[in-house]
């Protein structure tokens, strides 16, 4: 039997527990108040109910299932020999050994995802699925297809999904519910009584700047560049344009343009839709200096100049012929040469210095946006001799770019007092656990319930905390504060509600939906690429059943049979694959290897609307893909119609006796296997047909000189394929 040890849980935890134990349950707790501790009691609960059975415990990032996995080692009698970590690094092979040994398992979703999706694993004897930050659980994201496969495959299921913040409306709550089955919530609150004792107060102080000189001229020059082209669109046409307008409603305006213009050419629409794309380069220059400051905004402006030369996009010629913009680039230049910068800059380290002078082995994280940014205020401290270091995610850009060790590596640096600052981009914000973080500084305010709950629950978990939130004085980023803040009530007063306003449909019964086992008997078996392995496409295939391979392929995203294989574009990436080149020399390479190349099209947007490209271009396109190369077109209009159309594609191909499914990417490794590989390549001929036409003629060199006659003797070969082939062998290479 499996206990706790080094750890006595507190009263509420239990009572969630207990709660836990009987219902899928979603767990909303303050941060810092022991979240992990109910995934434990219950982890031990099914284990020693479900001798066999295994638990699986999620999280979104490596440094957090390390964190979970460490907990379980100090706080529980399961063997560390019992207990295992997957994440990307850990190979397929390897994942499938350690998942036969253990008992426990944590692991980023993608990677269990990825398993699953091919059959490598089965949850049919996991006995329960935690599901750390489970407001994550919206959308396409990995953890709402593991539920989904799991609550179907799994003999005696049950979820624990954990949050401190699960989003600021209901109907996103009530979604990431709808995801994960959920069929109870515990909510606690800092006020709750059981609670209230345990939690510790985090002073929170908002710190206003103001853009003052030469950075207050640069802004000014921006926005009149900015409100003219607003006032010119508004001239224009007759659409619905304020200076107000959010990212977000200037995209849904450029889609409504571009469809005006496919259905009719109008020089003004085609105006406005030109000086809508400049008006959203300008919107985030200004986000940039208002929000960022000098550095970063010079840093887009170089980019920005650097491709303009090349570049064929209206907009940006636009701008760089225009005067005022220019203007701006060059005082942007200057501002930067003479050592200008935020004002926030100089706050900020005002703040750290006087931290650390009062507690010289202080922690402090600071978050920012930006990696630019994170850059730039670590050469600004590290100036004043405060020893600090940058936190980012895995991708290499910008110079920096950090790997799940080195993550690994400096959270226990910082943990151990090594430096005093830890400066964070969002890779920070959720769930890492370092106690005794004695201040949180926002480097600018974000518009984000969820966010900015994560952010500030770094401090306060084992004493008084404080955080500092800067931001600049009538500026989208004192917009930003407010939004968030406002989103934060919203969402207090939601949870508080939560169980009286929501009702939950409980999870499907055993056997209610089909499981992969019912499908294994078909053998549907579809190669993708692995770029697609996050794609709901392969959600959609695998509840079908297919025995989905995860390969890379240099030609086609999908491979349904030995003769047929699918490019896939949405709507946007075929249009964008149009104008950069990319299509015809993909096109060219599918009807060179595979003798039934099809293409895909997704999406129900018009396809003459995406980009400013004339219709013609289009047709045309349409045309010698179809006509010249001979690979039919077909269009869906969402993920789930193009997997219905690959898995009936499949299915047929498949199932008939003639056509054995056989990946020419794959390299033989007897002499045997590479006869057959070699004959089974040429055009119209499968495995099955080449291991016919080997025994007829016992050699590929008696293949080759073979006659139409002898061909045509062979099985499954007609006059047709017989002359096909005898040409190729015979017709001289030109």
């Amino acid at each position: 039997m499996f206990s706790l040890k080094n750890f006595e849980p507190r009263l509420y935890q239990q009572t969630i527990f207990a709660s836990a134990f009987d219902k899928n349950t979603l767990v909303v707790l303050p941060t810092g108040l022991g979240k992990t501790a109910v995934a434990m009691l219950l982890t031990l609960k099914r284990l020693n109910d479900f001798p066999d059975s295994k638990v699986v415990f999620l999280a979104p990032t490596k440094p957090l299932v390390d964190q979970h996995f460490s907990s379980f080692i100090e706080h529980t009698t399961i063997p560390k020999s019992l207990m295992a970590v997957f994440t990307g690094s850990v190979s397929p092979k390897k994942r499938l050994e350690m998942w036969k040994q253990v008992r426990v398992v944590f692991s980023t979703p993608q990677g269990l995802e990825n398993d699953v999706i091919s059959g490598r694993i089965s949850l049919k004897n996991v006995s329960l699925v935690i599901f750390d930050e489970a407001h994550r659980s919206v959308g396409n994201y990995s953890y709402t297809f593991i539920a989904k496969r799991y609550v179907s495959d799994a003999d005696f299921p049950r979820i624990l999904a954990l949050t401190a913040s699960p989003g600021s409306d209901v109907e996103k709550i009530k979604e990431v519910c709808k995801n994960l089955f959920i069929e109870n919530v515990e909510v606690r609150t800092e006020d709750d009584p059981d609670v209230k004792p345990y939690v510790k107060e985090v002073v929170i102080d908002w710190i206003g700047v103001e853009l003052s000189g030469k950075i207050l001229e640069l802004r000014n020059k921006l926005l009149r560049i900015y409100k003219s082209r607003i006032k010119k669109i508004k001239e224009m046409t007759n659409l619905n344009v304020s200076e107000r307008m959010s990212k977000k409603d200037l995209l849904t305006l450029q889609a409504e343009l571009r469809a005006r213009i496919s259905a009719e050419k109008d020089y003004s629409d085609m105006v406005a839709s030109s000086l809508l794309a400049q008006v959203m380069k300008v919107q985030y220059a200004l986000e940039l200096l208002e929000t960022q400051g000098v550095s970063a905004l010079k840093k887009y402006f170089d980019r920005f100049v650097q491709s303009a030369g090349s570049s064929r996009v209206k907009a940006v010629k636009a701008l760089m012929s225009d005067e005022e913009f220019t203007s701006a680039i060059a005082l942007t230049t200057h501002l930067f040469n003479e050592g200008f910068e935020h004002p926030k800059l100089d706050k900020l380290c005002e703040i750290v210095q006087l931290d650390l002078k009062n507690k010289p082995d202080a922690k402090i994280i600071i978050f920012t946006q930006f990696r630019d940014s994170a850059v730039m205020i670590h050469k600004k401290l590290e100036k004043l001799g405060v020893k600090a270091k940058i936190f980012v995610g895995q991708q290499k850009k910008l110079g920096t770019g950090l790997s799940q060790k080195e993550q690994k590596k400096m959270i226990e640096e910082f943990k151990n007092n090594t430096f005093n600052v830890l400066i964070s981009t969002s890779v920070g914000e959720e769930g890492l656990d370092i106690p005794q973080v004695d201040k949180v500084i926002f480097y600018e305010a974000v518009p984000s319930a969820i966010r900015q709950i994560q952010r500030r629950g770094r401090t306060g978990r084992q004493s008084k905390g404080y955080v500092s939130i800067l931001y600049t004085k009538k500026t989208r980023d004192e917009a930003y504060l407010w939004v968030a803040r406002r989103k934060e009530s919203r969402m207090k007063r939601t949870l508080l509600s939560l169980k009286k306003e929501l009702s939950f449909e409980s999870a499907p019964k055993k056997g209610s939906n089909k499981k992969l086992s019912d499908f294994n008997e078909q053998k549907i078996r579809i190669i993708v690429d692995y770029r697609e392995k996050n794609s709901v496409i392969l959600h959609n295939l695998a509840d079908k059943g297919v025995l989905i391979d995860l390969k890379k392929l240099n030609i086609a995203d999908y491979v349904l049979s030995s003769e047929v294989a699918v490019e896939f574009k949405t709507v946007k990436d075929f249009v964008d694959s149009l104008v950069d080149l990319r299509l015809l020399s993909q096109v060219k390479a599918l009807k060179e290897t595979y003798s039934k190349p099809l293409i895909i099209v997704q999406g129900g947007e018009d396809i003459f609307s995406i980009r400013n490209v004339h219709k013609n271009a289009i047709y045309g396109m349409l045309i010698t893909i179809t006509l010249n190369y001979g690979i039919p077109i077909l269009f869906t209009r969402n993920f789930k119609d193009t997997a219905d159309l690959l898995y009936q594609i499949a299915k047929r191909e498949q199932e008939s006796s003639h056509k054995e499914f056989e990946f020419h990417h794959n390299k033989p490794s007897s002499l045997k296997e590479q006869q057959e590989y070699f004959i089974s390549a040429l055009p119209g001929i499968g495995l099955l047909t080449a291991r016919e036409l080997l025994r007829k003629f016992g050699s590929v060199s008696q293949i080759v000189n073979a006659s139409i006659k002898d061909l045509k003797s062979v099985p499954l070969i007609g006059e047709k394929k017989a002359e096909k082939l005898k040409q190729l062998f015979d017709k001289p290479y030109t």
